[in-house]
């Protein structure tokens, strides 16, 4: 296994569309959806394990859910957790990322991923990653993975890729455009022009293309991170970094960077990729009775003509559904969710209308 690839796992987020589930004190990152005995961070980390060394894996989360890594992450040491005071959005946890690694080891190809989302398909995914990281190493690139879309979802972000390709690599793609999520025309669109891939904002850079990226793109933001390299690594980190925070824009890597940057170049990939944006991706990748229906625990759930529905309650619970159909049904933290499946992308907004009701207390 190659000492030079390093892995920055960002693990801050609320994942506030799987309330009442995930909640800001334990959000969608540390909870085990699917009942296999991992959280999806933890199986995060179990895949990168096949990637780069143990001491080389950093998680970059909100100082809010240090103590829940350390619990379920036990083996990892205090120095490859990054605390961020305050949320930022993903540009300035990478450029903070970026430059701690580069402080340790100048000749480290990074790997940035989410830390909620599943693969079906771990030895594909390791696959594809190790061929990026090999692109990235040998060209002053910037390198994302796009996976191939089977579908024109809304809910993601696409990637529009030209015929140029890497001349190390001819399966690697110079990068067109960037599109946020598009409208249901626009994707067909996208779909049946075959040259577009979903974002799975997952990115493979040298440590040396990233802050050169973050130097011309966002030079505020590297300069102000590039203050701390006397203090990355030592005891002084953590004052810094509560510092440097206040002063940082809140600006996503897609917009700062990737967006800007002529040197990118995209993957295309295929390995049971799910973002596990909603309570859809949910059922979608879960197993499901002759009706459709998705319950998680199955244990006490007892269904009566009722179908595609997304049942995720307590497991020492009884809950029986009469005449139930395509409805979401999820009880915790003394909240019960019961939601048509097509009105999800509003659970949003009901948690910021339950929040100015009731406060903090079922958030």
């Amino acid at each position: 296994m190659n000492k030079n690839n390093y892995a920055l796992i960002m693990a801050g987020g609320i994942g506030s569309r799987f309330w009442p589930v995930s909640r800001t004190e334990h959000p969608k990152q540390f909870i085990d959806f699917f009942g296999i005995g991992k959280t999806l961070i933890q199986s995060t980390y179990d895949r990168f394990l096949q990637i780069c060394p143990a001491e080389n894996i950093f998680i970059v989360t909100n100082d809010l859910y240090v103590d829940l890594i350390k619990k379920q992450i036990p083996s990892i040491s205090d120095n490859q957790i990054l605390a961020e005071p305050i949320m930022r959005n993903t540009a300035p946890c990478i450029a903070y990322g970026s430059m701690k690694i580069a402080k340790l080891n100048p000749n480290a190809v990074i790997v940035v991923a989410p830390s909620d989302h599943t693969i079906a398909n771990p030895e594909g995914f390791v696959d594809a990653i190790n061929q990026s990281i090999d692109a990235a190493a040998k060209n002053k690139c910037l390198v994302t993975l796009g996976i191939k879309p089977n579908r024109p979802d809304t809910g993601y972000g696409y990637i529009q890729y030209a015929d140029e390709v890497l001349p190390t690599d001819e399966v690697i793609h110079k990068v067109k455009t960037f599109t946020e999520k598009p409208n249901l025309e626009l994707a067909q669109s996208f779909i049946q022009s075959g040259d577009f891939l979903w974002n799975a904002g997952i990115f493979i850079w040298s440590a040396k293309a990233i802050n050169k990226a973050f130097e011309k793109h966002l030079p505020d933001m590297h300069e102000i991170f590039q203050q701390g390299n006397s203090f990355y690594n030592t005891n002084n980190e953590l004052k810094f970094i509560a510092n440097a925070y206040l002063q940082c824009t809140n600006i996503s890597i897609d917009f700062g960077i990737m967006e800007k940057a002529d040197n990118v170049y995209v993957l295309p990939a295929d390995f049971g990729w799910s973002d596990l944006g909603t309570w859809a991706s949910i059922y979608e990748m879960a197993e499901k009775d002759y009706v459709g229906n998705a319950v998680i625990p199955s244990d006490q759930v007892m269904m009566f003509d009722s179908s595609n529905c997304m049942v995720n309650v307590p497991s020492k619970k009884l809950v029986i559904l009469q005449n139930l159909h395509n409805y979401i049904v999820v009880e915790s933290n003394n909240t019960l969710l019961i939601c048509p499946r097509s009105e999800e992308q509003n659970i949003k907004n009901v948690v910021a209308d339950v929040k100015a009701k009731f406060g903090n207390k079922f958030i």
